[in-house]
This record gives structure tokens, C-alpha cells and sequence, in this order.
């Protein structure tokens, strides 16, 4: 849960471990948790999530300070780090659990989400329509440990 100075954003955009890499630069993300959301399974493994049948997306929580950055700049890293039109793919990685998505927190969240994907949309930036998905945020499951900064650990920034 976030504390009462900062707030919570949720994005799934492929493979987590890349994205955590992406968010963990931006200043204002005070934390970053990979995981599990959108799905219908409790409490859900890596190796649940990899069969693609739980549901869930592989996604990232992102824990900012909204004095220190806005979630319009967090939607910004999040549109900018992956190829928002690939539905139920990223780069090598395919299945529904590398979708597209983001999970908003709140009416203001949904708004700008809306709002920021409509832009891109208009702006004509890809030949495809864009396939994110923005869904009510529901239970984040946190992936475990040896995938948390999994990319951090050994010394890379980037998956592909």
C-alpha cells in the first residue's frame, strides 16, 4: 500500500522486468514491485502466469511521489516503453499475460489513461490502433523474490 504522501500506479506492457528498469529511472517512483494483476487465480506463479491461463498480466506497481512526478509522466515511460498497438505480445514474448494494460486506481487515473492513449491514437505515431487495454486496477500479486530488479541484479538495463 502506499503511504499517504505517495500514490499507486499500475501498467503491464510485456515482460516486467525491462519496465521495472524503464520506471526505476524516473524521478518521483519512490518503488517498484513486479507482479501479477487482472486475472482470476489467488495468489498466482510465475509458472501459473506463463501457462496463460490465470488471466493475469505480467505488470508493475509503481509506488511515485506526486510532488516529485505526475502520473501523466508515469503514462508517458509506460506508452514509451513498449509497442502499445501488439496485442497479447512483446518483442519474442506471446500470450495474454504480456498484454497491454493499464489498471487504474481512481476516476482521475481512468481519465488520464483515457486521455493520454486518445492522444497517441490521434497523433498517428504507429500504422496500427492502439491496444491498450485501460481496466479497473484489481489484487496485485507480487512476483517472486528472483524477480524483483531482476535486470538490476545482473548488471542490464533493457530485456531484448
Amino acid at each position: 500500500m502506499a503511504s499517504p504522501k505517495t500514490e499507486k500506479a499500475t501498467f503491464a506492457c510485456g515482460c516486467f522486468w525491462g519496465v521495472q528498469a524503464a520506471f526505476d529511472r524516473v524521478k518521483g517512483v519512490v518503488k517498484t514491485t513486479v507482479g501479477y494483476t487482472g486475472g482470476h487465480l489467488g495468489k498466482p506463479t510465475y509458472e501459473d502466469v506463463c501457462t496463460g491461463r490465470t488471466g493475469h498480466a505480467e505488470a508493475i506497481e509503481v509506488e511515485f511521489d506526486p510532488k516529485r512526478t505526475t502520473y501523466e509522466k508515469l503514462l508517458g515511460t509506460f506508452f514509451s516503453s513498449h509497442d502499445p498497438t501488439q496485442v497479447n505480445r512483446q518483442c519474442p514474448d506471446a500470450g495474454s499475460q504480456y498484454r497491454s494494460a493499464i489498471f487504474y486506481h481512481d476516476g482521475a487515473q481512468k481519465k488520464a489513461a483515457s486521455k493520454a492513449k486518445d492522444a497517441l491514437e490521434k497523433q498517428k505515431k504507429y500504422s496500427k490502433p492502439i491496444a491498450t487495454e485501460v481496466v479497473k486496477a484489481s489484487a496485485f500479486y507480487p512476483a517472486e523474490e528472483h524477480h524483483q530488479k531482476y535486470l538490476e541484479k545482473r548488471g542490464q538495463f533493457v530485456c531484448h
